[in-house]
């Protein structure tokens, strides 16, 4: 099959799944597509050009699928509603990427032009909410640190720890709100929740300046 930047992030995509930031290396792309690693060099030239290809291509993704949810949106939304709309889908298609999270933590180092989209347009809906300037990139960064987290804890393997009956009960007896919050929700309402919390503090802000 002919060699071509798309087969090569597929490939990049994989190996990081498997492996991380630190075991992708262009050799183990091209064992992967059963290529000689120079012949990548012609259509990706370097390790940090095939990251930055990754990680905009996930973020273009989640940009899109932003796009679509912001469409949908009642004419009656307000900012809150706007910034759920690009969160949400933002962190479905991290969820669909093995490595998502962390490939779009990184995105800002490999100036990935999608994510910068994602950043900007956060950017544009909080200025349009009335957000102060001094405000602006700090909650911005915020939001998006926040997604990234959630998922980055998602998409993590656990150690295997052997649990009994009766660590069950010591936990329960001991912590009992931190067991009884645990089970409150789902993962995908309590995101929506944190969301619209970190919105709600985002709106004192608001609120502060307008009077």
């Amino acid at each position: 099959m002919k060699l071509t930047a798309d087969r090569i992030i597929d490939a990049g995509m994989a190996v990081f799944a498997e492996s991380g930031y630190h075991g992708l290396s262009m050799r183990q792309v091209a064992e992967r597509l059963g290529a000689h690693a120079g012949s990548l060099y012609y259509h990706v030239p370097s390790k940090s050009a095939l990251l930055q290809l990754m990680a905009d291509r996930v973020s273009r993704q989640a940009y899109d699928a932003g796009s679509a949810a912001l469409a949908a949106l009642p004419g009656q939304a307000d900012w809150r509603d706007e910034i759920e709309a690009q969160a949400v889908p933002l962190r479905q298609v991290l969820l669909r990427h093995a490595g998502g999270a962390t490939m779009f933590a990184d995105s800002p180092k490999v100036l990935s032009a999608g994510a910068l989209s994602i950043m900007e347009r956060v950017l544009h809906t909080l200025d349009g909410a009335g957000l102060p300037d001094d405000h602006l990139i700090v909650a911005a960064d915020t939001l998006l640190s926040h997604i990234t987290g959630y998922v980055l804890q998602e998409q993590s393997d656990p150690p295997a720890v052997p649990v009994n009956a009766q660590d069950v009960a010591d936990l329960h007896e001991r912590f009992p709100m931190t067991v009884a919050a645990a089970a409150a929700y789902d993962q995908d309402e309590k995101f929506v929740r944190s969301v619209r919390l970190l919105c709600a503090g985002i709106g004192t802000l608001i609120e502060a300046a307008r009077s």
